[in-house]
């Protein structure tokens, strides 16, 4: 029997690479047609360097507002309040510079404009809603992360009431375009930059060891996963090394083409962001923790694939788990829960929040109760 199946391409229109992000953010305002500019823009960045000084510079009198006061994990107060500042800055493009947690809220913000969502509590209206307004006003992203999240029409927002991250999504919520300019990851702290980095290997690593993964998204992914591994390291020895640094910031974009096409990330994922949402456990750190141990525990079913993975970052015919493992410890990052101060106390609430996140479902090894999820937390503890 032939394969089939689909490989859905997203509604990003182009990606600019290597060039100053300033400059390349003017053109493509230009290009574009936006005459009010709306920046969201890492706090850190516009106190302590000149980085937003040097857009706004660029930008002229197309500048119409800065909202620089996101915290991390999106909460939904802070998205609430940056859609307010856009709506009565009459924005018509939003510009986001900075991290993830900056690139998720200003999608969600596209959302809150289209559909006149005014408090924290209105969001509820565009959770999960199939009859939303498509926006608007779009994004052009500078990341200074590896987190990838400016690939992805998806937008993870903390609901602080529940303390849970939840999605809100729709297909022209991802950027028109973006922007990845390594000189303005210079400023990234260098754990920071690693462990999101690590996050972009779990995205290439989740996506080619799914069930549901094609010929072209393996490809991507596996190459984004070969110059992550390569550039990495190097950035860690030369935080000087702007070349290492654009390999890192390709390796991150081409970790997406799975989950922007609609391949499911696994329970690495699906933990990580119980991690995230109830421990304030960092993105980045979350993978360096998790996905080892979901490798070990999910090879019984993808030995095939993990010999893959294993390949693509130098280490043909070793163990995928124990690769991996290397890896991040030679980085420098934690990889266990206790390190982050989690102990086997939480384990039962994690394993059954877990099981209501997208990803737990659709891992590679069936996870049909919060026990599996346990096991894997035990092999992590």
């Amino acid at each position: 029997m032939t394969a089939s199946g689909r490989v859905v391409f997203s509604r990003m229109d182009e990606v600019v690479f290597g060039r100053p992000a300033a400059e390349a953010a003017a053109e493509l305002v230009t290009r574009h047609g936006a005459e009010r500019v709306f920046l969201m823009v890492s706090g850190t960045l516009n106190r302590e360097t000149d980085e937003v000084e040097k857009l706004r510079r660029a930008l002229g009198n197309k500048c119409v507002g800065v909202f620089d006061r996101m915290p991390a994990h999106s909460p939904r107060s802070a998205v609430s309040a940056a859609a307010e500042q856009a709506r009565e800055a009459r924005a018509d493009l939003i510009v986001t510079l900075g991290g993830g947690s900056i690139t998720d809220a200003a999608k969600a913000v596209q959302l809150c404009l289209a559909n006149d969502v005014r408090t924290p509590q209105d969001m509820d209206r565009i959770r999960g809603a199939v009859e939303v307004k498509p926006p608007t006003v779009r994004q052009i992203s500078i990341p200074t992360t590896l987190s990838a999240g400016e690939f992805s029409g998806l937008a993870g927002v903390t609901n602080e009431a529940t303390k849970v991250k939840e999605m809100f999504r729709h297909p022209l919520t991802i950027p028109q375009a973006v922007i990845l300019d390594p000189e303005v990851t210079r400023h990234t702290p260098m754990w920071l930059f690693l462990s999101t980095g690590i996050r972009a290997v779990d995205h290439c690593v989740e996506a080619a060891c799914s069930n549901e993964s094609t010929e072209f998204t393996n490809a991507s992914c596996l190459h984004g996963l070969s110059l992550l591994a390569r550039g990495l390291p190097r950035v860690k020895a030369d935080p000087a090394d702007m070349k290492a640094r654009l390999d890192c910031q390709l390796g991150s974009w081409l970790s997406m083409a799975g989950v922007a096409s609609g391949v499911p990330m696994g329970a690495s994922h699906g933990i990580g962001y119980v991690l995230g949402a109830v421990f304030d456990v960092p993105h980045g750190h979350t993978s360096c923790i998790m996905l080892p141990s979901v490798m070990r525990w999910n090879k019984p079913v993808n030995a095939d694939r993990q010999a893959m993975i294993a390949s693509a970052m130098g280490h043909p015919g070793k163990d995928a788990g124990d690769v991996l493992d290397a890896f991040i410890r030679g980085l420098g990052m934690p990889r266990s829960l206790s390190e982050v101060k989690i102990g086997k106390e939480h384990f039962d609430r994690i394993a059954t929040q877990a099981m209501g996140t997208p990803w737990i479902p659709r891992n590679p090894r069936p996870i049909p109760t919060p026990a599996e999820v346990k096991e894997i937390l035990e092999l992590a503890a």
